[in-house]
């Protein structure tokens, strides 16, 4: 009767360590199984993340002071471009006057896969322009636009993942790329190795 509990004791160990082993196996091939995704980031929500990163104040040239607000963030028709659109405070240093504006800058969307984040990259100025400024002061401060867009879009992302946004069912996902469709980005994420 011990030789029998025995071996039945044994038969349920192995059993139990198969079903283990098969568990593991199934765990480890669920990425595999899962695939890439896609994930829609409606603009409302990229918007609301913008929000929370502004008014943003910058000196620009050791002369000037400049304040971004109000970012409003909008999908453009072609080539997976957005464009963000910004009212502007600019205040000499040595002056009394100031200049209330807009200024509006379009770029390609990019994947950093290290921070989780999507910036904008080729950015350009398409709009730098002042309520009762005339057009030659405009034209000198077009440079004070393009180092702002250097500045500040280079160092701010549209959008940051948190690391347990990019976990689903268990497995963790890497960010890879980016797309947009009207009224929303689109990401997609892949199964980290």
């Amino acid at each position: 009767m011990n030789d029998i509990a025995n071996f039945t004791l044994r038969r349920r160990r192995l059993g139990l360590a198969a079903m283990a082993v098969a568990a593991s196996t199934l765990l480890a091939s669920c990425s595999t199984l899962i695939g890439p995704r896609q994930v829609e980031l409606p603009l409302d929500r990229m918007q609301q993340g913008l929000d929370k990163r502004f008014p943003l104040r910058q000196r620009v040239l050791a002369v000037l002071e400049v304040e971004l607000s109000h970012p409003r963030l909008r999908v453009l028709d072609a080539n997976d471009r957005v464009a963000l659109e910004l009212d502007a405070s600019v205040v000499p240093l040595l002056g009394r006057q100031s200049w209330r504006g807009s200024m509006a800058i379009s770029g390609r969307l990019q994947v950093d896969r290290a921070h989780n984040a999507i910036y904008l990259s080729d950015a350009h100025v398409d709009r730098f322009a002042f309520d009762g400024m005339d057009e030659g002061r405009q034209n000198q401060l077009a440079s004070v636009a393009n180092l702002l867009s250097d500045k500040v879009i280079k160092d701010m992302p549209i959008h940051r993942f948190r690391p347990e946004d990019l976990r689903y069912a268990g497995v963790q996902f890497e960010l890879t790329g980016i797309a947009t469709k009207p009224g929303a980005l689109v990401a997609t994420l892949a199964p980290a190795p």
